[in-house]
């Protein structure tokens, strides 16, 4: 006699049980999910989060594929870095306890578009050359921060939000000594100058000269943490400095520093910093 087939009973329990407080437990948990998504936009955590899963993609396939010592060495880093996590995410997990603390973390942000200047990529370098150029002969001290793929929010957090367009003009008048912005860095992203007056965190590297300052170090101490550009001049000779990747280049000229700036900056032709920088 052919048996009869009946669903699996569990299943439909299961089935059964999926009401109206499991779709406001799923959207809640979506909710939170998608605020620590926007939490991180823009900060050294995307980049972190593109390692992680790097390494989880490589300790499944060396397991998929007998490869024991490589899958053994991987699973020994993940275990390392479940306690190492706190301390890399550190500013993300502060600031999200302080907007927590402050009751901002379920407000809804804007969404409105960010304005954007129709500036070319060749005129934002050449306001900034300029605006270094000018505070180099007056030795006015100065560092320009220039974001690239790594976000900056963090640091942005730490300064005074202005949102303006990139113009010599603005740049000089921001660092005036005795004016109140001009203590601290410039950060530019998308295009635009976001902050002034950011803190940024300091070089370690021991082999830096005695002569080097505090806005050299956060020049360089900047670069070591992420892949910006930072310039800096100095208020003591007026020398011009760039820093990248921890490695700072001095003594350059106008021409020399637009140069530079063109070729870390460079893209097709057409193309402007607005959506260059963009990316955080």
């Amino acid at each position: 006699m052919e048996q009869l087939w009946f669903p699996n009973l569990d299943y439909l329990e299961t089935v059964l049980k999926f009401n109206l407080y499991s779709v406001i437990d799923i959207l809640i948990v979506a909710y939170i999910v998608y605020k620590l998504m926007l939490m991180i936009k823009g900060t050294r955590a995307v980049q972190l989060i593109k390692g992680l899963a790097v390494l989880l993609i490589a300790t499944a396939l060396s397991s998929m594929l007998n490869l024991y010592t490589m899958n053994w060495l991987l699973k020994q880093a993940m275990t390392a870095l479940v306690v190492a996590l706190p301390v890399v995410f550190q500013p993300e997990l502060r600031r999200a306890l302080e907007k927590l603390g402050r009751g901002q973390f379920l407000k809804h942000g804007s969404l409105a578009p960010q304005a954007q200047g129709d500036i070319s990529q060749v005129k934002i370098i050449a306001e900034i050359t300029r605006a270094t150029t000018i505070m180099s002969k007056n030795k006015i001290g100065a560092l320009i921060v220039l974001v690239r793929e790594t976000g900056l929010e963090e640091h942005i957090d730490t300064g005074l939000k202005i949102d303006g367009l990139v113009s010599a003009e603005f740049l000089v008048n921001i660092f005036i000594p005795k004016t109140p912005l001009h203590d601290g860095a410039v950060i530019i992203r998308n295009g635009r100058v976001v902050a002034a007056a950011c803190f940024l965190p300091l070089s370690e590297n021991p082999n830096l000269t005695s002569d080097l300052g505090t806005r050299h170090r956060a020049g360089i101490g900047i670069g070591e943490h992420s892949d910006a550009v930072a310039v800096i001049v100095s208020e003591e000779t007026g020398i011009i400095s760039m820093a990248v990747e921890g490695i700072l280049t001095r003594n350059l000229d106008e021409a020399s520093l637009q140069e530079r700036l063109s070729a870390l900056f460079s893209s097709k032709p057409g193309s402007t910093l607005t959506s260059l920088w963009a990316r955080r």
